[in-house]
């Protein structure tokens, strides 16, 4: 003669709990995900999270920062020199502040502190002040900025369209 251990209510109560464990113990050892940035195109539109991000009280490290930027953008759109570009960021990027840089460089010198913004395609593939042909492709990074300490960095690559 076999005696259950527990009652059929029991069980369940104890299976949803050790369920509702598993779950919670998984969760924890996630990453929590970083804001996104995103370039639309016309009707083409990529969204990425950081290739670096640290929004820790020290930031990214300088020597880590050019590591960064050079790192392969998960993202290519292709532009034409009349199309816009549209640049957004999640609302907590534009607290902080942000910037953009081309090709490792900094296109600006202030950061931006709105969502969203928009270039013409010529900004990137226009004609170069020296008389050379402009490039066939470019990457793009935005840089979240927190007063002095850089928080993330955002790659895309940009391609000229024929």
């Amino acid at each position: 003669m076999t005696v259950a251990l527990f009652s059929g209510k029991a069980r369940r109560t104890t299976a949803a709990l050790g369920v509702a464990s598993a779950g919670l113990l998984l969760l924890s050892a996630c990453d929590k995900p970083t804001p996104r940035a995103t370039v639309t195109v016309g009707t083409d539109s990529v969204s990425s999270e950081a290739v670096c991000y640290d929004d820790g009280a020290k930031g990214i490290a300088e020597k880590a920062m050019s590591d960064c930027l050079n790192k392969k953008a998960p993202e290519t759109l292709k532009i034409a020199v009349d199309d816009k570009v549209r640049f957004g960021v999640d609302p907590e990027i534009a607290e902080n502040g942000w910037t953009l840089f081309v090709n490792g460089r900094q296109g600006e010198p202030e950061p931006y502190k709105k969502t969203y913004r928009t270039f013409p395609g010529s900004a990137f593939f226009g004609a170069t002040q020296d008389g050379q042909p402009s490039p066939k492709e470019l990457t793009i990074s935005i840089v979240e900025t927190g007063g002095k300490k850089l928080i993330g960095v955002w790659s895309f690559k940009l391609e000229k369209a024929s």
